[in-house]
């Protein structure tokens, strides 16, 4: 039996998986070392290159969007509140989200996910639309076909960190890479607060990452995908909130909000509908 090839992060989800090597149903495993993950999303989503993967929702749903033969599980393997991802010099405690008005915020790519939401936050609690700020970026999108909108610009090189150390960046935006240095601050104030308070406004969990599978390998190897789905959710630590919500039901209000958000920033070629999004693995009897 040949093995499923994977590009998945380490976590608690993974862990037992990568000990084993093999599902329950006795599929051998192969995970490929990609780090950090993001750098597995550009190949899987233009070339197919695992059987499958991890994967930023923004890339996915552009996959979706443009017909590549990727198929979207209803598994979450990464979500965080998103409140505490801006940051900026803490010598400059005078600027605050509102003040980002006019001023130029570093992001690894237009297309990231962490920075979708956090344009997203800005709209919704500062007033600030996407293109009241300058942004600069270091790398285009993981799907080919899609180009960052007029109003992006790119970055010199250089970490993001090092640049708002320069004064090249006013504020700049990092998921797993935020640094732990207290050279920086960030922008909103009490991030952590924010964050419980948007969550008691929305319900959901701003959703990062999740599972997908290259077409050929759903509809050839269907009960191997169901195990792995099945593994990873047997692998989930309960809680409250649910962090990683699996299943139709459970991510269909994050991703409602995650298709108006990308459309409203550019991120989208044409709209897509709630229903589109998982209708490929319910058509498998994957959803």
């Amino acid at each position: 039996m040949d093995a499923l090839r994977l590009a998945i992060a380490d976590s608690k989800l993974t862990t037992g998986l990568k000990a084993a090597g093999v599902l329950p149903d006795g599929t051998p495993l192969a995970f490929e070392a990609v780090k950090p993950i993001h750098r597995a999303f550009a190949p899987m989503a233009r070339e197919g290159r695992y059987d499958a993967s991890e994967m930023a929702i923004v890339t996915a749903l552009q996959a979706l969007a443009y017909d590549k033969p990727i198929i979207l599980l209803p598994v979450t393997l990464a979500a965080r509140f998103q409140h505490r991802c801006i940051i900026r010099l803490a010598s400059r405690p005078g600027l605050t989200p509102v003040g980002l008005a006019g001023k130029r915020v570093g992001v690894r790519a237009y297309t990231q996910t962490t920075g979708m939401w956090v344009r997203a936050i800005l709209a919704e609690e500062s007033g600030l639309p996407t293109q009241a700020m300058r942004w600069a970026t270091q790398e285009g999108a993981h799907v080919a076909e899609y180009q960052d909108p007029d109003f992006v610009e790119p970055l010199p090189e250089g970490s993001l960190p090092d640049l708002l150390r320069s004064g090249e960046l006013d504020a700049a935006i990092l998921g797993n890479d935020l640094p732990d240095d207290p050279i920086f601050a960030p922008v909103i104030t009490e991030p952590e607060a924010a964050a419980k308070a948007w969550f008691a406004r929305h319900g959901i969990v701003p959703v990062n990452h999740i599972l997908v599978v290259r077409r050929d390998v759903a509809e050839g190897r269907t009960a191997a995908v169901a195990a792995l789905m099945a593994a990873l959710r047997a692998a989930k630590l309960e809680g409250a909130p649910d962090m990683l919500p699996m299943g139709e039901a459970a991510m269909r209000a994050p991703i409602a909000r995650i298709l108006e958000t990308c459309l409203a920033q550019g991120l989208l070629p044409r709209p897509l509908a709630v229903e589109e999004v998982f209708a490929p693995a319910r058509a498998l009897g994957l959803a």
